[in-house]
């Protein structure tokens, strides 16, 4: 599925939001000496990124859906009409 352009705007701007906020609040860790500190931060930013492109690619789902993405639990199947328990 192509990305349309105001999907990809979208996940800039709550990624931009999302991380401007999280930098302020880990400015002392992102400018450690210690390494694993930099890197805790970083692998938050990715995660604020997967968070950001979840949510500005998922408009149709429901927020239950959206949130059950974000956690990485995958969408139940459905269960074909006439197959359900007895």
């Amino acid at each position: 599925m192509a990305k349309t352009n105001s999907s990809i705007e979208n996940r800039v701007y709550l990624f931009e939001s999302l991380a401007s906020s999280y930098v302020a609040a880990a400015s002392a860790q992102l400018g450690s000496e210690d390494p694993a500190a930099r890197e805790q931060v970083r692998r938050a930013l990715a995660e604020l990124a997967y968070v950001s492109c979840a949510v500005a690619d998922t408009g149709h789902l429901s927020a239950e859906q959206v949130r059950e993405r974000v956690l990485g639990r995958p969408e139940p199947q459905a269960v074909p009409k006439g197959r359900g328990r007895r």
